[in-house]
């Protein structure tokens, strides 16, 4: 009378290894299936603390892509690799900067006519999704994939669902609105851009870039939610996509702050911030600036909270003046620049302009 219970438990036993052994299959299948979505993009970057490739998500059947708004699109040499290691060149078609994100699209989109490319179609809603739900995150972390190589796929647990605006100690954290927190390393170089997607391969969230909490020291890894950014798609898709009204569009009032830099002269809308010449004895000559050295970012107080700083891309020599008219002299900022390959952060001390300064 006691053999029944030896093979119930051999019954238990082998139902939950069929389970497990269909569970994996199924795993396979979705990263199958989402692969072909995923794309590697390319383009400016190369050098230390800026990568020159990101990921993308593919959002229509002839190459619109889906991506996070970062330095690396900011080239005219833009491609991406598809899942079968063909090259395309790629432009920018819109660019969101309060939601961080962008929409590329391959130029040469005839050739996808009689072959659709495979694709995350944004006219259906999004899936509804909950904390302590599985996701997969697929990108191109550490560009583990260069050519027809499958990208990574990560699983993970939904540990939040938190507005992302304002959080004390993020810093270069452009993008306003709800945040996926997940608990898995997702958000590594090259990652940002890659899809977020439900245990079954259904697109709910962008992964975002690498960003630190300043109080804990600690990175967080995170995914912008796409029922915040499917209006943007699907508008910059259209053609009728208007960049959303910025707080920063107020009136600047030029606080005059003193440097000491000099910068190439301003002949195109977006002149590189390359420094031409540094005034000897002025705060820039005392921080080290030389040269040549091209400003990338500046850490400077935030306007709502001056205990924390916020990074803002300095893309033109334009955004250079402006970016520093709004400073207040006496503020300490953080000057990061790129010197024979590398990035340099310098503190500047802004300074009263002298009596009779013309630079």
């Amino acid at each position: 009378m006691t053999r029944p219970i030896p093979i119930l438990f051999a019954v238990v036993g082998w139902l939950a290894a069929a389970t497990a052994i269909r569970a994996d299959v199924s795993f396979a299948e979705v990263v199958r299936k989402t692969n072909p979505k995923i794309v590697k993009v390319y383009g400016a970057g190369g050098f230390r603390g800026i990568t020159a490739y990101c990921s993308g998500v593919l959002i229509s059947p002839d190459g619109y892509i889906l991506t996070v708004y970062s330095p690396t699109l900011d080239t005219r040499e833009l491609r991406v690799h598809l899942y079968d290691g063909t090259r395309h060149a790629c432009e920018l078609v819109a660019a969101e900067p309060q939601l961080d994100v962008a929409l590329i699209r391959i130029k040469d989109r005839e050739r996808f006519k009689d072959l659709p490319l495979e694709h995350f179609d944004l006219s259906q809603p999004p899936p509804e999704m909950k904390v302590g739900d599985w996701v997969l995150a697929f990108s191109n972390l550490f560009e583990i994939a260069t050519r027809d190589e499958p990208v990574s796929v990560q699983r993970g647990v939904i540990s939040a669902i938190t507005p992302f605006a304002g959080r004390r100690g993020i810093h270069e954290a452009a993008y306003r609105g709800k945040a996926i927190i997940v608990d898995a390393i997702t958000n590594n170089p090259g990652a940002h851009g890659g899809a977020l997607t439900t245990r079954k391969g259904e697109l709910i969230g962008i992964i975002g870039k690498e960003l630190k909490n300043a109080l804990s020291e600690t990175w967080v890894n995170y995914a912008m939610p796409i029922t915040e950014l499917r209006d943007f798609a699907l508008r910059a898709m259209r053609g009728d996509y208007k960049p959303l009204d910025r707080p920063e569009t107020r009136q600047v009032v030029d606080k005059k702050p003193y440097h000491g830099l000099v910068l190439v002269p301003d002949i195109l809308d977006r002149t590189p911030p390359y420094v031409e010449e540094v005034i000897p004895g002025s705060p820039a000559a005392r921080a080290g600036l030389r040269p040549d050295d091209l400003i990338v970012f500046i850490r400077a107080p935030r306007p709502d909270s001056p205990g924390e700083l916020e990074e803002r891309v300095i893309a033109s020599c334009k955004a250079f003046k402006e970016t520093l008219a709004g400073l207040d002299p006496g503020m300490t900022i953080k000057v990061i620049v790129r010197r024979g390959g590398q990035l340099l952060s310098l503190d500047l001390t802004l300074e009263p302009p002298p009596p009779a300064a013309t630079k």
